[in-house]
């Protein structure tokens, strides 16, 4: 990223969509987008597992005529699936655009974000690696490549879902191969807001790189999402916050901002690596 370069517009979709029913989410990202394309966004960011829910199977409206909530594994696509429709979407907007999705892949689903870019194409295929508590355990398969990257606009991406961001190994790890903007779909519950509040912003800073993280909303299945979704700059403030429900969150990540904030912090230079290992 040039400090010279036009910053990068980001729009942020705090949402859980309509869990289980993959066509109404699809829907409702196609309209975000358009906001999203409308107010000038370069790339629309979804939460984690946002085509499918998180807990499908236990958020079904209850009541004589419901008709049965799908598992969470019935709802796994092929990557191929999802990149015809977030390409879609993608193309009709003139935007990038990353969700993330129950990923079948033979006889493992995984936990994955997909991000397309505006004519359809693919940039940037994740798995998440650390999974988190029984529910994630008993669904998925942990993804085995830490680091995934992309380029759009000049700026450097990276991507991780949710439990991932919360080793700070794993932003280092990006820090150190140039991610500028890492991008961190999430499904982040009560009472655990202060990860959203402090922990973001905290990785933001001492590795030096924007980090845009993207949360559900609302009661699901027996979870209950915090929302606060935010872009955490490596200066250390929060240039944009999202509160605790459905919101289209805008924000910039500015090139000028992250050079000043790396020459005026250089924690990366500073390290003194010889005595970690």
């Amino acid at each position: 990223m040039s400090p010279s370069a036009p910053p990068l517009r980001l729009a942020l979709a705090q949402s859980s969509g309509t869990p289980g029913d993959v066509r109404a989410t699809l829907g409702a990202l196609d309209a975000l987008a358009a906001r999203a394309a409308a107010s000038g966004a370069h790339l629309l960011v979804a939460p984690e597992l946002f085509l499918s829910g998180y807990a499908p199977d236990a958020s079904a409206p209850p009541g004589p005529g419901a008709a049965p909530a799908a598992p969470l594994a019935a709802l796994a696509v092929d990557r191929g699936e999802a990149q015809a429709a977030l390409g879609a979407i993608g193309r009709r907007h003139g935007l990038a655009v990353l969700a993330g999705y129950p990923e079948r892949a033979g006889s493992a689903t995984y936990n994955s974000a997909l991000l397309v870019g505006a004519d359809g194409a693919p940039l940037a295929a994740y798995r998440k690696t650390h999974l988190y508590g029984a529910h994630e355990r008993a669904v998925f398969t942990p993804g085995d490549r830490a680091l995934v990257q992309a380029e759009l606009r000049g700026v450097r991406l990276g991507v991780l879902i949710c439990y991932d961001v919360e080793f700070p190994e794993n932003v280092r790890a990006h820090a150190e191969a140039g991610t500028e903007v890492l991008l961190v779909p999430t499904a982040l519950l009560a009472p655990y807001d202060f990860v959203a509040r402090s922990l973001v912003p905290v990785r933001a800073f001492e590795s030096q790189l924007y980090v845009a993280y993207v949360n559900r909303t609302g009661p699901e299945g027996g979870f209950d999402f915090v929302g606060l979704s935010c872009l955490a700059a490596p200066d250390g403030t929060t240039p944009a916050r999202a509160g605790a429900g459905p919101e289209l969150l805008l924000a910039e990540a500015d090139p000028a901002l992250l050079a000043a904030s790396r020459a005026a912090n250089p924690y990366l230079a500073d390290r003194r690596t010889d005595l970690y290992r």
